[in-house]
């Protein structure tokens, strides 16, 4: 798919919803896909279980935060 190396997963809408609301969904999926750190092992192991709901893979800390950031 080499029409998506520019646009990323937002090439899934096409040229609906307009560029800037495309770039704004690229945004909030980098930083909700990027590696988060656990406050209490210090590790880089936190996943999204549900919006808000963040959950360490190593020490089973689960705690909530924001709907795409653990912050």
């Amino acid at each position: 798919m080499g029409r998506t190396k520019k646009v990323g997963v937002a090439g899934t809408y096409g040229s609906r919803y307009g560029k800037t609301m495309r770039d704004r969904i690229k945004r909030v999926h980098a930083v909700r896909h990027a590696p988060h750190r656990c406050s209490r092992c210090l590790k880089q192991r936190i996943v999204r279980d549900a919006p808000g709901i963040w959950r360490c893979t190593v020490c089973s800390l689960k705690f909530a935060g924001k709907a795409h950031t653990p912050s």
